[in-house]
């Protein structure tokens, strides 16, 4: 019990964990996960959900929980020992729950339960998990033939292992990557911050001059301010080619693009169905790949018009600017130079006006306004300096749940911003085991003695990952299998955080939440009117990218063939074909870092961004109806989507919070669209 990897009794000791400590651990809990699965299988006793169902249930929630840990530490402090320790025992856990997915004995005494008398006693939580143990096991493998099982267990392994490497290669690439301005006159456009924290990175490696980065608050700077266009062309070049053939051969993920689809189809096959896409969505909201096209196509047909626009106005704004042939690497810095034409501000202007203390302030007032709760920062051991701990309690001030919250880039962070499960809720024997989560983004740290300061798009950010944790820590199930984001379906999976983000436009919640970072002002009124005048500035545009990933990733694990000539690459070209109205250079290699369906949980499932922001937009429009603020709303919200979790199907929490289906109407309209 020494190592902290085995440590169930309270909060994870993240100030002990060591990469030596992974191996034993989870040896341990695989051997003591084997040993109960045997005597399981062949007891003599009918099976019911407390004697089969609950024991499995305490073993995966230990091994869920300890791998977590795992998980998250080699996403934010990863090392090459951590590393290691990782890759070894992802594969060893692949391979006992790719054992455990196909036990016909246990498949066959879930299917009993399902089948028995006294299935119709259980709760409807219960038997929602019981239904969804017996779907996993087919889609598992569990009825195919003896001598199949071994090729889908084989599947399953490679293909854990290809999306660990995908990650890890553009990691690697994103770290290695330095660029170093030695003339400070060639920075000109850039903001005051941007400029100390280049000078802050080449200081920290020995050198003069100003080090700029692939993470993102390096990166977008550039791309948004510099008039260097050279400048500009040199780092969108390294970001747009990470992980391919155009940098080290060692990070290039273009064989590792063929190999998962392969594999992936074949897994398909295996299982009878026509493709990827087809099982994908068999635990989804959308029945059919037809359908998610058509949803797809709808969206496209009424924001291609908005786009084309959009792309004509920047166009013609790049001539004025001296840049008669716009390329990827100038679109940032004219959108901005012309929203600032229209709108009279910038992006830099507004942010100095949200410091991180106010910004997270801001958040957890709403969150106490509307769901009635109250966050407070309380001490517990941390992987970082970075990163911090919060307790969230209801309004008898009992404890209901917890958060750890890691905000700032850094080498050897993963990109990006994502919610993750620490702990679940769940019924104990000495009580209900509170949920907590992992809140990780990738904003700017303090520079220069000031506060970290946050984008409006940063603030969004952290709106909508808050929303994700608030979904896993709100839940008022107390069953593992379907507790918080648990058993939701993937493609609803993003309504409570793209419902938080509408926030984010409402003056009453934002003036709160704002302090000039030099003369502590609010946000003015003027400023905020034209922040909202400008938040459908190329919204066209926007909605047609993320369409385009999500068309590309459909028809990739569609009627894509991965044996076939025509390269992923060559996809994305047809479909930029259909709907883009901006082509990236021919040497764009953005499959080969498109993380979220290669190594990220997305595949064919990337729509779901799309598809839960018409839940998501429908859903706010009741909170615009009854007050933004509105209590009775939000305890609505709570009560009928985020406590529920995943015990019954998405369209039922939304239809019992919103006493009808989802529109398209009000995406439409928040999104400027609407005819």
């Amino acid at each position: 019990m020494s190592n902290p990897l085995l440590h169930f009794a309270g909060l994870p000791k993240f100030n002990e964990i060591k990469p030596e400590h992974v191996g034993p651990a989870v040896d341990s809990l695989i051997a003591e996960g084997r040993a109960l699965v045997e005597q399981l299988a062949i007891s003599t006793e009918a099976p019911t959900w407390q004697n089969f169902a609950v024991k499995l249930e305490d073993h995966s929630e230990k091994l869920g929980r300890s791998w977590s840990q795992v998980g998250h530490m080699n996403a934010v402090v990863n090392s090459p020992e951590l590393r290691e320790a990782y890759n070894d025992n992802l594969a060893k856990l692949t391979d006992f729950y790719g054992d455990l997915s196909q036990d016909e004995r246990l498949y066959a005494k879930f299917k009993a339960i399902q089948s028995s008398a006294a299935f119709t006693t259980l709760s409807a939580t219960q038997q929602t998990i019981i239904n969804k143990e017996v779907r996993d096991f087919k889609l598992g493998g569990a009825e195919l033939p003896a001598e199949q099982k071994a090729r889908f267990k084989a599947i399953s392994e490679a293909l854990s292992k290809l999306g660990a490497k995908f990650e890890e290669n553009i990691l690697d690439n994103t770290n290695d990557f330095k660029h170093t301005v030695d003339n400070l006159a060639d920075l000109a456009g850039l903001p005051q911050d941007a400029i100390e924290a280049a000078q802050e990175a080449a200081k920290v490696d020995g050198k003069q001059g100003y080090q700029f980065s692939l993470h993102f608050p390096s990166y977008m700077p550039v791309l948004q301010y510099a008039d260097n266009r050279a400048l500009r062309e040199v780092l969108y070049r390294a970001y747009a080619t990470r992980a391919s053939e155009l940098s080290k051969p060692e990070w290039d993920n273009t064989a590792l693009i063929r190999d998962i689809l392969r594999l992936k189809q074949e897994e398909a096959h295996m299982l009878g169905f026509n493709n990827f896409a087809e099982l994908s969505l068999a635990t989804k909201m959308a029945d059919t790949p037809k359908q998610v096209t058509d949803f797809l196509d709808t969206l496209a047909k009424r924001a291609k018009p908005y786009a084309q626009q959009d792309m004509q106005a920047l166009t013609a704004y790049a001539k004025q600017l001296g840049i008669s042939d716009m390329q990827a690497w100038d679109v940032a810095y004219v959108s901005e130079k012309l929203r600032q034409e229209q709108y009279a501000f910038s992006d830099q202007e507004v942010k100095q006006y949200f410091p991180e203390h106010k910004v997270l302030a801001g958040l957890f007032k709403v969150t106490e306004t509307i769901f009635g709760v109250h966050v407070r920062k309380v001490e517990a051991p941390v992987w970082h300096a970075d990163a911090s701990f919060y307790e969230i309690s209801n309004s008898d001030n009992q404890p209901i749940a917890y958060f750890y919250l890691d905000l700032y880039a850094r080498n050897h962070k993963r990109g990006g911003a994502w919610m993750d499960e620490c702990i679940s809720r769940r019924q104990r024997a000495n009580g209900v085991e509170l949920p907590v989560a992992f809140l990780t983004c990738n904003f700017s740290a303090p520079v220069g003695g000031k506060p970290a300061l946050f984008t409006h798009d940063e603030v969004i950010t952290m709106f909508h990952e808050f929303g994700h944790g608030l979904h896993h820590m709100l839940t008022q199930v107390d069953e593992y299998g379907v507790s918080g984001i648990k058993g939701v379906e993937w493609d609803a999976v993003e309504l409570p955080s793209q419902f938080m983000e509408n926030f984010c436009w409402e003056w009453d919640v934002l003036r709160q939440m704002t302090a000039h970072v030099d003369t502590g002002a609010q946000l003015p009124r003027e400023l905020f009117d034209k922040m909202v005048a400008a938040k459908n500035f190329q919204a066209g545009m926007q909605m047609v990218r993320q369409i385009e990933f999500s068309l590309f990733d459909m028809r990739l694990h569609g009627d894509f063939d991965p044996n076939g000539k025509l390269t992923a690459l060559d996809l994305i070209e047809q479909v930029r074909d259909e709907v883009a109205v901006m082509r990236p250079p021919r040497w764009n290699r953005f499959p080969n870092s498109f993380s979220h369906i290669f190594a990220g949980g997305y595949a064919a499932g990337y729509y779901s961004y799309k598809w839960a922001e018409v839940l998501s937009a429908d859903a706010y429009s009741l909170f615009e109806e009854m007050g933004v603020l509105s209590g009775e709303a939000g305890t609505r919200f709570k009560n009928e989507v985020l406590a529920k979790g995943g015990s019954r199907p998405a369209m039922e929490s939304f239809v019992a919070f919103r006493g009808r289906e989802p529109s398209l109407d009000a995406l439409l309209r928040h999104s400027g669209m609407a005819s």
